[in-house]
């Protein structure tokens, strides 16, 4: 009986399964060689994933620093924007402000001031800045800020706005500043 029929492989097919198994990097009884193959394919996948990283961490602080660059240029946009609807305006003081006294009437001057103040004020509401409405309202502490106070015998007028120091504003809801006022106590 030969080694085949016993459901052995032969000698010779022994051989060249090792062979055919040391062809392919590894050693028939998984030996060094075949550790060797493996680090190598684990350090190239290693290294490919590094590189990737790298490569992601380079892009994303690209995107960053893009996104920073562009807001401050919409910032900086948004303020010369305002800025400009107030330069005709401002040359219109600069123009009362250069008259002669001597030569120019009062009431001239006080209408020119009120021109310029209409018009500065068109150019606040125009980027969206309001007045708040504040004097003979009842105080609101989130946008009036008290002074003082007076006595008043009225009980109606308890604790509203008498007189505004100061007027308050908001810029599309948010606000700058509060109106300072003077409030009635009844008391």
């Amino acid at each position: 009986m030969n080694d085949q029929d016993n459901g052995r492989p032969s000698e010779a097919q022994t051989v060249e399964s090792e062979a055919d198994g040391q062809a392919n990097g590894m050693a028939g009884d998984g030996g060094p060689a075949q550790a060797e193959a493996q680090a190598a394919t684990g350090g190239d996948e290693l290294s490919t994933l590094r590189d990737r990283h790298l490569r992601l961490a380079a892009e994303f602080d690209n995107y960053r620093k893009r996104v920073e660059r562009e807001r401050a240029d919409n910032i900086a946009r948004a303020q010369a924007q305002v800025l400009e609807r107030l330069l005709e305006p401002l040359d219109d003081l600069m123009r009362i402000a250069d008259f002669d006294p001597a030569t120019t009437p009062s009431g001239a001057l006080h209408e020119g001031a009120e021109m310029v103040e209409k018009k500065f004020i068109r150019a606040m509401e125009a980027v969206g800045v309001e007045p708040i409405d504040a004097e003979g309202k009842v105080f609101d502490p989130t946008i009036h800020e008290a002074l003082t106070t007076v006595p008043t015998d009225n009980p109606d007028e308890d604790n509203t706005v008498a007189q505004v120091f100061q007027r308050g504003y908001r810029l599309k809801g948010v606000l700058l500043r509060p109106a300072r006022v003077v409030v009635r106590k009844h008391g």
